[in-house]
């Protein structure tokens, strides 16, 4: 059974951090390519960042370009989400996302998790 839960998440202010993480297990982690999401109540889910099986390629959505990191442990099982500069515009549910295919920044990921929340305050 696949089990995908992140963590990390939390209240914080404007122009902080947080660094958010993401355990997958029931499948082979490092044959995986994962993915960052994100929805704010009333939008929907948006790509934020992804990374594929070996983490030598990452994208990124333009809205978080130079501000967010995303990297791997795959011999930890764990997807990382480092996030400077944060923005109020950053609040939202941020869920972490498997899938064995390359869907990038599309929402067509096979395994989710229930998702963490970060709040920015201005």
């Amino acid at each position: 059974q696949v089990q995908v839960v992140e963590s990390g998440g939390g209240l914080v202010q404007a122009g902080g951090s947080l660094r958010l993480s993401c355990t997958a297990s029931g499948l082979s982690f490092d044959a995986y390519a994962m993915g960052w999401f994100r929805q704010a109540p009333g939008k929907e889910r948006e790509g934020v960042s992804c990374i594929i099986s070996s983490g030598t390629i990452t994208y990124y959505a333009a809205f978080v370009r130079g501000r967010f990191t995303v990297s791997r442990d795959n011999a930890k099982n764990t997807l990382y989400l480092q996030m400077n500069s944060l923005k109020p515009e950053d609040t939202a549910m941020y869920y972490c996302a498997a899938d064995w295919r390359r869907w990038y920044l599309r929402p067509n990921y096979k395994y989710w998790g229930q998702g963490t929340q970060v709040t920015v305050s201005s």
